[in-house]
């Protein structure tokens, strides 16, 4: 098999991956599901490839079928705070640029080699409006992953300290503490590497 063939597989294996996610939440239709096809495009990334840029208006979002992302600002001293990690199955993406039509407040950038499926967001919104069970998805979506997880992080943040949101971390994203270096871990967490060290030593 050439090396077309090889990328052909992969998107078409990728492209099946997007379908049962889409179905975990809600069964999609043929119909509804050739429409969003056809909106899509398949993407394969080297490491460190940024996939939404800080600062620029994205046109998309996009669907991780294997490789791993991070979600990360950078504050008036340089400093980076990674606030979410995206790995196999996920939807990273400026939501909130799209929805306003503004530049990204923040940088998504690959931290392994990765193949995404791109969504142009335009014709995903049309869609939302024409195809119910896509609505049906979206509502689902938005309730598990934004509403209740991002509740349940801006708690952690102000009530429980780094031992516990540690924890935490390992049980959210257990597939993920061997594949992410210590300093993006911290940086997650609102702590020092070192910090890190010393609570990864206790437990």
């Amino acid at each position: 098999m050439g090396i077309l063939g090889l990328v052909n597989e992969i998107a078409n294996k990728a492209f099946i991956a997007l379908k049962n996610t889409l179905d975990g939440y809600t069964t999609i239709s043929d119909e509804t599901w050739l429409s969003l096809k056809s909106i899509c495009k398949f993407r394969e990334l080297e490491r460190k490839a940024i996939l939404y840029q800080m600062g620029e208006i994205p046109n998309s979002f996009s669907f991780v079928y294997s490789g791993l992302l991070r979600n990360f600002i950078i504050d008036e001293n340089g400093n980076e705070y990674n606030k979410i990690f995206f790995d196999e199955g996920t939807f990273p993406g400026a939501m909130v640029a799209l929805l306003k039509s503004e530049p990204s407040e923040f940088t998504i950038e690959t931290l392994e080699p990765s193949s995404i499926i791109e969504i142009n967001f335009r014709e995903y919104r049309k869609l939302l409006i024409e195809k119910h069970d896509l609505k049906l998805f979206q509502i689902y979506y938005l309730e598990k992953n934004w509403l209740i997880a991002k509740e349940a992080r801006e708690v952690d943040i102000v009530q429980n300290d780094a031992t516990y949101r540690y924890k935490k971390f390992l049980k959210e994203y257990a597939s993920l503490e061997d594949r992410l270096p210590q300093y993006h871990i911290a940086s997650h967490l609102g702590i020092t590497p070192t910090q890190l060290s010393r609570i990864r030593k206790k437990n």
